[in-house]
């Protein structure tokens, strides 16, 4: 297996040199939609700016149920695709399958893992970017209470509840910090109103910051945070601007880059596991003018200090897909 850890948007590949072979490159979104306000749409925008940027064009398409996963690699790859991204750890198994099928055409998944020739597997960090919003969900928090509303209930997104817990006691040993999932079936990413109402029941039991890492459910609990005037955070894109002086901030993971990547390097892309870290600049968080005013220098100076001890090796954010454990309980 090569392991490669890089940031995959900081210099792309060109594939569109003199001479050189071209194919459309093709990108499908896992359930939810390329309109997620999320993990699809960072894909997504990942996507678009390659196309403004060359000139090129696309396929893309969104799957209406987990059964057309296959269909739609398959579709794509007879033709002529090249090279072919899909969003999301679910397409793992199916690509498994189809990947040996068609050995000329390179495939990326971003969050899963599928050891093939012809395959990228892009993973990233996401428990040391929910540490730094954990931080800041503590120093922002008036009642000591915070909240995580998850998606699925995989391993995936622990790994993000177990980094921001740690952040949050970091910042504030005596915190309390409720953890809720919205399902254990793929229909967990896309129910705004199951979002919503695990926010509520979160807010009722004191929390006054909450952090959503649910695809489209979480703009339920974005929503619900600000008609209750509480803070909220945001997930893979930035969010802040939904609903702007009450997102705190929002936790980038920078599946747009994947993608760009991706697309610029064409047929010829590199295959192998590529892992987008803190400093790669893979993971981070967001502060612009929607949220400015509610980030003080204290939380500035605490972040920039976490970020620094990660970077420099000092400090280790628990990984709980190391070994499905967390030193502070994400059940």
């Amino acid at each position: 297996m090569k392991l490669t850890r890089t940031f995959l948007g900081a210099t792309a590949v060109s594939a569109l040199l003199a001479g050189a072979a071209w194919a459309e490159p093709a990108l499908i979104f896992d359930l939810g939609g390329k309109f997620d306000k999320s993990f699809n749409e960072a894909a997504f925008g990942g996507a678009e700016r390659w196309a403004a940027e060359t000139g090129g064009s696309y396929r893309d398409i969104e799957m209406q149920s987990a059964a057309q996963r296959e269909q739609a690699l398959r579709r794509l790859a007879e033709s002529g695709s090249n090279p072919i991204v899909m969003t999301g750890f679910a397409f793992s198994s199916v690509l498994e399958q189809v990947a040996p099928d068609y050995p000329d055409t390179t495939f990326a998944i971003v969050d899963g893992y599928v050891e093939a020739p012809n395959v990228r597997s892009i993973l990233f960090t996401e428990q040391e970017g929910s540490y730094l919003v954990g931080v800041l969900a503590a120093m922002a928090s008036e009642t000591g209470t915070v909240g995580f509303v998850g998606g699925m209930d995989i391993p995936l997104i622990r790994r993000f509840a177990c980094g921001y817990a740690q952040g949050v006691m970091a910042a504030n040993a005596d915190a309390n910090v409720i953890i809720n999932y919205t399902g254990t079936t793929p229909a967990a990413w896309n129910d705004p109103v199951r979002g919503g109402e695990i926010t509520s029941a979160q807010i009722s039991q004191g929390a006054d910051v909450v952090y959503a890492a649910a695809g489209g459910t979480g703009v339920g609990v974005l929503q619900t945070a600000a008609d209750s005037d509480i803070l909220s955070i945001g997930v893979d894109s930035n969010q802040n601007y939904l609903h702007p002086g009450q997102v705190l901030t929002s936790m980038l993971k920078r599946v747009d880059n994947a993608v760009f990547a991706a697309f610029s390097e064409g047929a010829s892309m590199e295959t192998g596991v590529f892992v987008m870290d803190l400093a790669a600049g893979g993971v981070g968080w967001a502060l612009d003018e929607n949220n400015e005013a509610l980030i003080t220098q204290d939380m500035r100076d605490a972040v920039a200090a976490a970020e620094a001890s990660i970077v420099a090796g000092d400090l280790v954010v628990h990984d709980y897909m190391s070994d499905n454990s967390c030193p502070i309980s994400v059940d």
